[in-house]
């Protein structure tokens, strides 16, 4: 799963005390239990701009999408697996639960998934992960089984929605982006 050895520290911490621009964006921000910007927002707000457009983005995927969200949290916690992203596995953990995953749904996508009594559209949805993130195309058998039961506005939120979390993947772990209080780690750790 890691290629590449992960950072134990933050390679940039998050911002803190941030002018009052930076502070208003930051505000539209997902927060912790003790009201601070989780640790990803505080991370990218070193650049306000992109911190303002990657919420926004990230927002309509998480919110107003096309996608059920038990659906879109399967893609991303596989994605988030697939990477080596403990942070984003364990935020979407979360947001999983939330979202009606069991603990074995997610313990399963963060291993072998193949033990787990997926039914077949789970089943597709972590074959197209898989795919994507090992040769960057969802090959033609498991397109075909999508394709079979979503239309084609699905399937495109669904490509985009792998994409963005693996972005959103790389990013945590080059940066060292740190688990934020009270956010589990890899099932069983």
């Amino acid at each position: 799963m890691d290629s590449i050895p992960r950072p134990h520290i933050p390679r940039i911490a998050p911002v803190e005390n941030p002018p009052p621009a930076v502070a208003t964006v930051l505000e539209g921000t997902m927060a912790g239990g003790d009201g601070t910007p989780l640790n990803i927002f505080g991370t990218l707000a070193h650049h306000p701009a992109l911190l303002s457009r990657f919420n926004r983005f990230g927002g309509f995927l998480l919110n107003k999408g096309l996608l059920p969200g038990r659906e879109r949290e399967i893609v991303i916690l596989r994605v988030g697996r697939n990477c080596g992203s403990v942070y984003e596995f364990g935020q979407h953990t979360l947001i999983g639960l939330r979202e009606g995953l069991t603990e074995a749904e997610i313990s399963s996508l963060a291993g072998d998934s193949s033990a787990h009594p997926w039914s077949a559209a789970d089943r597709d949805l972590i074959d197209m992960c898989d795919d994507l993130c090992s040769g960057d195309c969802v090959s033609d058998d498991v397109w075909e089984r999508l394709a079979a039961v979503h239309a084609p506005d699905v399937l495109v939120e669904l490509v985009v929605v792998a994409g963005f979390y693996r972005l959103v993947s790389g990013f945590l772990n080059t940066m060292g982006v740190q688990l934020d209080a009270g956010v589990p780690g890899w099932p069983g750790e």
